[in-house]
């Protein structure tokens, strides 16, 4: 691991390889460790950096009030602190969402997009009442151990056939789960809309879903995203679900090379 500090944060992160800059930006209840298959597969043509998000991981916790327009600004200073110029995002589930509000935000910043089981926020996706739910069982769960509840995630991460290692290999980065980051990342994404970004992006987008993924569905949210952003490309992956990243990471890595070989 190394560090930087951005914004009075300490902010660890991984890095390997050689070549434009591919940024990776994970989900809630993970860190960079959620990355292993990408910096070991994607290394030998890019340098591949991944962070912990403040509050998940190596990363100093954030303060209380954090939100996802925070978070953006402090990704957006962990690129310039590391002297990166217009690297390539890929971001999943949250880390998707927190992509699009990199692009709102300081849309010079990332030279193409890759949005994996994405959303445009919670509140931009999904009905009312699921967000509700969402974030009433993360509030719930967030002030007790992991272990009583981490595993209760797994069935909407992963499809029945993925093998019991990998599963084990998730909750054990799952089970380091910290309160502010937990709350920081569902308060932000609860609250997050960002349908309003699509239709002005402007750089090349890939959009790569599983067709299993049951927390942002192929026919719902995937589509959407699909059709609000411009020259978008969709990319669907038969019998895999949310975290595609870790269950079919060959595929996964072969959809983000290909893609990104053809960004000019």
């Amino acid at each position: 691991m190394e560090t930087v500090e951005v914004g009075g944060l300490r902010i660890a992160y991984r890095r390997a390889g050689s070549g434009p800059v591919l940024m990776l930006v994970h989900g809630a209840l993970g860190d960079s460790r959620d990355w292993r298959r990408q910096l070991e597969g994607l290394g030998g043509e890019l340098t591949v950096v991944a962070w912990d998000a403040p509050g998940c991981g190596e990363s100093d916790d954030p303060p209380a009030t954090f939100r996802l327009a925070d978070f953006a600004d402090c990704l957006a200073g962990f690129v310039a602190a590391l002297g990166i110029e217009r690297p390539h995002v890929l971001g999943l589930s949250f880390g998707g969402g927190l992509a699009l509000e990199l692009y709102r935000r300081h849309p010079g910043l990332p030279r193409s997009l890759v949005l994996a089981s994405a959303y445009a926020g919670w509140k931009g996706s999904l009905p009312p009442e699921v967000v509700r739910e969402r974030v009433e069982r993360a509030d719930r769960e967030a002030g007790l151990p992991p272990e009583q509840w981490i595993r209760g995630y797994l069935p909407g991460l992963f499809t029945e056939s993925a093998p019991p290692e990998l599963l084990e290999e998730a909750a054990a980065i799952m089970l380091d789960v910290r309160p502010a980051g937990m709350r920081a990342m569902t308060r932000s994404f609860a609250d997050a809309d960002l349908r309003d970004v699509l239709p002005g992006i402007r750089v090349p987008t890939l959009l790569l879903y599983g067709d299993a993924d049951r927390r942002s569905p192929l026919g719902t949210v995937a589509a959407e995203l699909h059709r609000m952003i411009p020259g978008s490309r969709l990319r669907i992956m038969p019998g895999v679900g949310h975290a595609a990243n870790m269950e079919a990471p060959e595929r996964f890595n072969d959809e983000v090379r290909a893609f990104l070989r053809s960004v000019p």
